[in-house]
């Protein structure tokens, strides 16, 4: 009978083998894209977002510089689901969410966080500087302000201190799919105040090199303490630099449920073009919501790595922004349930 160390050697040469050579039946991913810079990104905020990561993307920069950049122009808006301008917790306090991952699966993220202006900048102090992936609520402000992010004033913007005072009226959540308010949106405005969530960017650099972020002020309303989707990698985002990356947006529930950003990336490395991970994703949060997926909304972007790029929404009223020059263009996603 063989020794435990003889048996522990041999399992050690064995796995080391298994790790050096292709899996069986594998096709290894085509070569990263070169030359061509392209960011998508949700909703119509990805516009403005798009612009402010096209000045990174346009010279030759770094998509993760890029992806920083381009979120952090929606978290410095007035928005009502991203940034310190969101709307609160059932509490009346703002929590923000952001993550980020880089081209060499490095990633940070941060929940929780209160009157921080770019959490998305937090995330990536916390990636690049400390061998974490996630820090929550205090923790999360404590590290901020030690890495000089400025405390910024504990109170309301005017919007969501109107909407937080409606809300108490009936202490409901009860959203609206696809409500938004925008000139900019090619069909003119919809109407009624905004409700979408979330901007989660992708990009790839002239070098090949894919990234992408997530920030949002999450569900307006939501009980103290609850975290959705963005910050959470392989939900909200997921970056695989030899396969593609997705990211999320809509009810978080549902797409961590699932591994969502995750799931889209792996049927992408199967064979799945961009356009048709994300519907397959969409299509098994149907299955799992049943009737109950008339009432939420999921969407799903991604890119993968020759370039390509894709989304698709459980429901209409789905919009992604996505930039090949310093022009975006806002497009409306496919959907689902018609």
């Amino acid at each position: 009978m063989p020794s435990r160390r003889k048996f522990l050697h041999a399992s050690a040469a064995g796995l080391a083998g298994l790790a050096t050579a292709p899996l069986a039946g594998a096709a290894l991913p085509p070569a990263p894209a070169q030359g061509r810079p392209v960011v998508i990104s949700t909703w119509d905020a990805g516009l403005n977002a798009n612009r402010g990561a096209w000045k990174i993307l346009g010279p030759g920069g770094y998509a993760l510089d890029a992806v920083e950049a381009g979120v952090m122009v929606t978290e410095a808006e007035q928005n009502c689901c991203v940034g310190l301008g969101g709307n609160p917790d059932r509490d009346g306090i703002v929590t923000l969410d952001a993550c980020i991952m880089d081209d060499k699966y490095n990633c940070g993220s941060v929940a929780a966080l209160e009157r921080i202006r770019h959490p998305v900048s937090v995330a990536r102090r916390l990636m690049e500087r400390t061998p974490h992936v996630m820090l929550v609520g205090a923790g999360a402000q404590q590290f901020a302000v030690a890495q000089g992010f400025a405390l910024e004033p504990a109170q309301l913007s005017p919007d969501a201190e109107k909407a937080y005072a409606e809300w108490l009226k009936t202490s409901q959540y009860k959203p609206i799919i696809n409500i938004e308010n925008s000139k900019i949106r090619p069909t003119g405005p919809v109407g009624g105040p905004q409700n979408h969530d979330t901007i989660a960017m992708l990009a790839m650099d002239a070098q090949g090199r894919l990234s992408g972020s997530c920030t949002t002020s999450g569900m307006g309303f939501k009980m103290r303490g609850r975290v959705g989707d963005s910050p959470i990698i392989g939900a909200g985002l997921f970056v695989d630099p030899t396969v593609g990356a997705a990211a999320a947006t809509g009810q978080g529930e549902d797409v961590i449920r699932m591994a969502g950003a995750h799931t889209v990336v792996e049927l992408m490395r199967q064979g799945r073009s961009p356009q048709a991970a994300c519907r397959e994703a969409v299509a098994r949060i149907a299955a799992i919501k049943g009737a109950q997926a008339k009432d939420i909304q999921v969407a799903f972007i991604a890119l993968n790595a020759q370039g390509e790029s894709g989304s698709f929404a459980l429901q209409k009223g789905f919009s992604y922004s996505l930039s090949t020059t310093d022009t975006p263009v806002l497009h409306a996603s496919e959907f689902l349930l018609k």
